[in-house]
């Protein structure tokens, strides 16, 4: 370069200064902009039995329809049958894929934000599917359990260390009736924010739109699941994980 006229050389490191802070701009307009878009609260609910995922007579099925009304933006709310723990964890991990690369990176576990809940055989599966999210690396917020009936090779009363709070509500009466109670795996990572016991002897509720085989075959299994306090108490926990809501959205 120093062969050449000095209008030519004054010239080039113009140029190559002006690159230098178009490139350094640009970089500082894409960071902060994947910085400000995290991937959503992710929450997963399992309905009992052979229940459909999205048949709103039962009240996991209608919790996750107020929880998508209030947050229409920033949380994601799903469904899935117990027997499709797999397919959670699957979606799970592509919401969590912020740079759609196929693998999570550490920082992508490491802003997961997940609570996981279900009724009857999808408690079970709700605590199977934390155990698995420990093996992949990432973290639970929350977990919460109703009326839990352990499947085969689950173990519902055992929460594993990823999960950092987990509640359980139960009866215990009938043929069908809940894990009546949950232990941390790790103590010092988990809080276990009580086993709930609920009664429905002397008040017992009628749970109207349920068939009738659930009423003479699950009659308090059934009423757990169709008590509203009982989701009232596990929205509110669900809640206090989630970003705030305007007035208009609180629980009704």
């Amino acid at each position: 370069m120093t062969s050449l006229p000095i209008w030519i050389r004054t010239s080039l490191l113009s140029l190559g200064a002006v690159l230098a802070v178009a490139q350094t701009g640009l970089a500082q307009s894409v960071i902060p902009a994947a910085a400000r878009t995290p991937p959503p609260v992710i929450v997963i609910g399992f309905v009992g039995g052979f229940i459909k995922h999205d048949n709103l007579v039962h009240s996991e099925v209608q919790l996750a329809a107020r929880l998508r009304k209030a947050y229409p933006a920033g949380v994601d709310v799903e469904t899935f049958e117990s027997y499709h723990g797999e397919e959670a964890r699957k979606r799970v991990l592509s919401l969590l894929d912020t740079n759609h690369n196929g693998t999570l990176t550490p920082g992508e576990k490491h802003t997961a934000r997940i609570i996981i809940y279900g009724h009857s055989w999808g408690g079970s599966e709700a605590i199977a599917l934390a155990r698995d999210l420990e093996k992949d690396g990432i973290p639970v917020l929350l977990t919460v359990q109703v009326d839990s009936i352990s499947r085969m090779h689950q173990n519902d009363a055992l929460i594993p260390a990823n999960v950092a709070q987990a509640a359980n509500f139960y009866q215990a009466d009938g043929l069908i009736h809940g894990q009546p109670r949950i232990r941390a795996a790790d103590p010092a990572r988990t809080h276990i924010l009580g086993n709930f016991r609920f009664d429905y002897k002397s008040s017992p509720l009628k749970c109207e739109d349920y068939p009738w085989y659930d009423h003479l075959f699950a009659k308090a299994h059934t009423q757990i699941e169709c008590d509203p306090d009982v989701w009232k108490q596990a929205e509110a926990l669900m809640r206090s994980n989630l970003p705030p809501t305007t007035a208009g959205d609180e629980t009704r």
